[in-house]
Formats: structure tokens, C-alpha cells, sequence
């Protein structure tokens, strides 16, 4: 007897099947999800990504072990990793890369044969994003704001564009302090220095990273006085949810030439989908849905 015509072709192969996700607080505003799936459906894949979000699991980071644990044990092919677990994800780990080591923050983890294993894709991120938004920025004085697991990737990222002295601010200056040392053993004595005057450290500046959560819904605000901010300056955001946070928007104002958190947002997420897959992502596309969502 003949099988019926609406019969399943048992011989068919599927197409590969990648479920991802990401750790963090106050993340159900991310775009990663649709970013992610979007390019993976346009590769033909079967692509799944969700979220572990802190605050909506009433977690803190004592839960980020029984995360990691679950989501090996349900087949992940990996997790990005976002504030506020980007350095506290580490001794989780069992192999990290020589950039993360060297940044002392992950924000993506590949799960692979049974094994953890830590990436730093905000770095190459946040450089892509630069150099097209802003490909002649002078980066002879820079100050960033913000020394945590991004402030880590973004600093290291900015001593590689080519910023001569990068003066660092953190609500914990030992932090500041500690990114500096580590900074100046990779790049050179005298190349960062951590301060706690915010307007003695803007005197001179060429440029201002913002690296902080400031600006974020949840942290509505500017992250430093308006006043600091002049037509010389530029401005480069790390926060893209919302795309135009107050200080990109006050900057603007003011006459600053700025780069939104966008860039490092698809960069970092071409990465992460590189790691996750083994396939090459089209950047560009990727670009293009990011546009398309962020103005819907």
C-alpha cells in the first residue's frame, strides 16, 4: 500500500537547531532575541533565543550557577552574559579566551562537549561601532565613565583605536584604580589613570565614553553634569535600550558629535553568533534589522 500523500518525509533533514540565551537584570527590553533569530531564520536555521532576567526570576546572582547548570543540562548552545554577571560569571567557567582573560569580563559563554567556555565580544563590538561612527575622532585625551564588565571591553577597545592617555570614573574607585593598573600592564605605563573629579578630569578631554547603566529605563538620568559637555567633545554611548539616552540626546544638543550604543549592540552580537554557530553571520543584514527595530 502506498503511503498517504500527506505523509511526513521521515528521510528530510532538518535544519540546524541553536538554542541561545541571555543572563542579566533588567533585560526584557533587549533586542538580542529578534537579532539573533531574525539572522538566524535568514540562514535557515531553527534559532531560539531567550531570556534570564534577575529581576523577572527574583534572583540575584547567586542564581547565575543554577542557570548556567540548567541551561547545560536542556542542550544551550551558549548564553550571553550582560550586566550585572560579566565578571561574576567567571570562576564558572572552565576555559576563558585570552581577550576575555584579558579584559576580565565575559559576555559570551559557549557550551560545547560538556564544557564552559568564556568570550569577549563587547570589545571587537564596541571598536566596529566606533570606527563607523566616528572614523576621525581625536583620541589624544579620553575619559570614560563607568569600569565594570563593558567599562573593561570598552577601555581596552579604546587604547587599541588609539586613545593616548584614557582617564577612568567609577561609583566604586577602586575598580577605576584596579581597570587602570590592568590597562597600563597591557598597554604601556602612564596610558590610563583612574580619578574621582569628574570635572578636573573632563578639562582638556577629546572624547567621553559612557559605560555605565545610566540612561537605561530603569536608570533614567545623565551620568555627569550638562555644563561638561561642549562642541569639542565627542561622545560615545554604550547603552542602546533606548537608542537615544539622555546623554545622547543632551550631547547632540549641545553641539557634540555622538555615537549611539547601537554599533556595539549588532557588533557584539555578530560576534556572539559567530561563537555560538560556527557560522559566518552577514554583519551588514544584522545592521539592517537592528535599524529597522529600533525605528519601529
Amino acid at each position: 500500500m502506498n503511503a498517504p500523500a500527506f505523509a511526513p518525509d521521515e528521510t528530510a533533514a532538518l535544519p540546524p537547531a541553536f538554542l541561545v540565551g541571555l543572563v542579566g537584570s533588567g533585560i526584557q527590553a533587549s533586542r538580542s532575541p529578534a537579532l539573533h533569530e531574525r539572522e538566524g531564520a535568514a540562514q535557515g536555521l531553527r534559532y531560539i533565543y531567550r531570556l534570564f532576567d534577575f529581576d523577572v526570576l527574583k534572583a540575584g546572582l547567586d542564581s547565575l550557577p543554577r542557570i548556567l547548570d540548567m541551561a547545560q543540562a536542556l542542550g544551550f548552545a551558549g548564553l550571553n552574559i550582560t550586566h550585572p554577571a560579566k565578571q561574576a560569571v567567571l570562576p564558572l567557567l572552565d576555559e576563558v579566551s585570552p581577550d576575555a582573560r584579558a579584559l576580565g569580563a565575559v559576555n559570551t559563554v559557549v557550551l560545547r562537549d560538556g564544557r564552559r567556555i568564556g568570550h569577549n565580544t563587547d570589545h571587537s563590538g564596541f571598536a566596529e561601532g566606533f570606527r563607523r561612527g566616528l572614523p576621525d575622532a581625536v583620541m589624544g585625551e579620553v575619559v570614560q565613565l563607568g569600569a565594570g564588565g563593558a567599562g573593561a571591553a570598552v577601555a581596552h577597545a579604546a587604547l587599541s583605536l588609539g586613545a593616548q592617555r584614557l582617564t577612568l570614573l567609577d561609583m566604586d574607585p577602586a575598580k577605576a584604580a584596579g581597570l587602570a593598573e590592568s590597562l597600563n600592564a597591557h598597554f604601556g605605563p602612564g596610558r590610563a589613570r583612574a580619578a574621582t573629579d569628574i570635572t578636573a578630569a573632563m578639562r582638556g578631554a577629546d572624547g567621553l565614553i559612557h559605560a555605565t547603566p545610566t540612561g537605561m529605563a530603569k536608570y533614567p538620568g545623565l551620568p555627569l553634569p550638562e555644563d561638561l559637555l561642549h562642541p569639542r567633545l565627542w561622545v560615545a554611548e554604550v547603552v542602546y535600550v533606548p537608542l537615544e539616552t539622555q546623554l545622547v540626546r543632551t550631547a547632540r544638543a549641545r553641539g557634540c558629535r555622538v555615537v549611539d550604543g547601537g554599533g556595539m549592540a549588532v557588533f557584539q552580537a555578530v560576534g556572539a553568533f559567530r561563537l555560538f554557530t560556527g557560522l559566518e553571520p552577514d554583519a551588514e543584514r544584522m545592521l539592517r534589522h537592528f535599524t529597522r527595530m529600533m525605528a519601529g
